[in-house]
């Protein structure tokens, strides 16, 4: 079964980047303009948070929440996922000798928030350096595990992490921090629409994602889940008017991240076509969405290990739609050329970045290739990327 007939992408380009930007299906598309042309006919009575816009917004966050796994209450909507961690981390009072530890497989502008709040608190950064390949989950729990001390204040760690594509175990890493009285802020930008999620069941003190990557959803659009132990401490990244005027039968917490000033809320409106959309797709619903992804993914990975002659980076139940590829042939400085090259001769848009690092001052390593499988993707996307490997030379 084909799906490219649903999406606005270029025919002529081989698109393997989806965990990147998303892209958003055709339906989803209409129904953004049709939340558009609603809002531009009364734009008063739709945007006022005390007439349409919150029952809007609580309908999509109701529906969000059976889907990851929440209670609604505890969900609230940021602009993507890094939003949702420079609000958790910005919010936090930290002081001098404070720790906040993060991983050398995290997303960079994620662990620059870190940087910048333990720079101006006089905290300090720690980094839990994770091999690359790795073959069992522990690798990961033994390097926290090590970073740990009684100056933790928070952990920051992806569930799916952006360089490696690696599911993370994060009920692990959660229970082993919890034990040693710090917080756990879990940055789940790919996971949704990726894993199967339960949230509140993971236990993280905070978890955010993005709707515009595996969902389908138009850009602008993540959630935030703050454990109700600690809402009353976190504040969006653009203070308004709940600050000092709370709303009736509302909390605080939820109604300053509703109204961030004038926005655009027909991303967030255009959640429920989507995940309707992604549900048609297959027999078995959600589920088979997602469980197509992955097991594409896993034939997508044989045929390219196996052509490279590698083992896969990591076990099967650490991958979910994606997979980096280590490019042991590849020098760090021959990243960018290769990258526009696979585009510009082959059509094939990919990303190839440079790898992680083993020490902290050195500026790259070992490039990687990072291979989405979405349901547009098919086997054949990956035959034309390994023939283009081939001619280049990699294979």
């Amino acid at each position: 079964m084909k799906f490219e007939q649903h999406w606005q992408l270029n025919p002529e380009l081989t698109f393997l980047n989806h965990g990147c930007f998303g892209a958003v299906p055709r339906v989803v598309m209409q129904a953004v303009r049709s939340w558009r042309e609603e809002l531009e006919s009364d734009p008063i009575h739709f945007l006022a948070p005390e007439r349409e816009l919150e029952p809007k917004l609580d309908h999509v966050r109701s529906l969000l929440g059976d889907l990851v796994g929440a209670e609604p209450a505890n969900l609230a909507f940021v602009r993507n996922a890094t939003d949702g961690v420079n609000a958790v981390l910005r919010s936090m009072s930290l002081s001098e000798g404070d720790e906040v530890l993060i991983t050398n497989h995290g997303y960079n502008a994620c662990n620059n928030v870190a940087r910048y709040v333990a720079e101006r608190s006089g905290a300090t950064v720690q980094i839990a350096e994770i091999p690359y390949p790795l073959s069992r989950s522990e690798q990961i729990l033994d390097a926290v595990e090590e970073k740990l001390s009684s100056r933790t204040r928070l952990v920051l760690v992806d569930h799916v992490t952006s360089p490696t594509a690696l599911i993370f175990p994060v009920k692990q890493i959660v229970e082993l921090t919890h034990d040693r009285g710090a917080r756990v802020m879990i940055d789940g930008a790919h996971a949704a629409g990726m894993l199967s999620l339960q949230v509140e069941q993971i236990g993280a003190d905070y978890y955010t994602a993005n709707h515009h990557k595996w969902l389908c959803s138009p850009k602008v659009s993540g959630f935030l889940y703050v454990n109700p132990r600690w809402q009353d401490e976190v504040q969006p990244t653009v203070i308004s008017h709940s600050y000092n005027r709370p709303r009736n039968n509302r909390s605080a917490w939820q109604s300053s991240f509703d109204w961030v000033g004038t926005y655009d809320p027909t991303p967030i409106l255009a959640i429920p076509t989507a995940v309707d959309f992604l549900s048609s797709l297959f027999a078995d619903g959600f589920q088979g969405y997602l469980r197509r992804n992955h097991d594409h993914l896993l034939k997508a990975r044989d045929l390219i290990c196996q052509s490279m002659s590698i083992g896969s980076p990591a076990p099967d139940s650490m991958l979910g739609s994606m997979l980096a590829v280590p490019l042991d042939a590849v020098l760090p400085e021959q990243v960018e050329s290769l990258g526009q090259r696979l585009r510009k001769e082959f059509g094939i848009e990919i990303p190839v970045y440079p790898g992680l690092t083993d020490a902290e001052d050195q500026p790259a390593g070992q490039p990687m290739m990072r291979i989405s499988m979405q349901v547009y993707n098919t086997i054949e996307d990956i035959e034309r990327l390994r023939v283009a490997l081939q001619k280049i030379g990699l294979v």
